[in-house]
């Protein structure tokens, strides 16, 4: 699982992120991508997941890039315990993920596999998301 190797605090508040992504909202590396259509959180295990699902649906060909880390800690309290004594400890790590923001970006196959193969990785996602083509794509062919 993805998990930042160190941080300055372990807990964090949870705010709530307002607004369209003003970083990471175009392509920068590959040719295709999947970008978020709205906010929430990508838990580690999601991106995992969809990563793993379109490395096996492109069977190791191009490239993959992940646009998103999760560095924000998520914590809870363990079951039927009472109200008070404290934030609970870390369970697992999210991304916060706003309308724009560029999840995964691929290169180095056609279209149609790559079409499909984020769209593979879409469905591990919680939350909705668009197929993206670098502007200068048609004038590369």
């Amino acid at each position: 699982m993805l998990q930042p190797k160190k941080t300055k605090f372990r807990k964090q508040h949870k705010m709530v992120p307002k607004g369209n992504a003003t970083r990471g909202h175009e392509l920068a590396f590959g040719t295709f991508g999947i970008k978020s259509l709205e906010t929430g959180w990508l838990p580690s295990r999601q991106i995992e997941a969809a990563r793993v699902a379109v490395t096996r649906y492109m069977k190791r060909e191009g490239q993959i890039w992940v646009r998103i880390f999760p560095d924000k800690p998520i914590t809870r309290k363990p079951a039927e315990v009472r109200m008070g004594k404290g934030k609970g400890a870390p369970e697992f790590w999210v991304a916060v993920v706003k309308p724009g923001t560029v999840i995964f970006e691929a290169e180095g196959v056609p279209e149609n596999i790559a079409r499909e193969a984020l769209r593979l990785a879409a469905q591990k996602l919680s939350v909705n998301t668009k197929f993206v083509i670098r502007r200068d794509y048609a004038a590369a062919q």
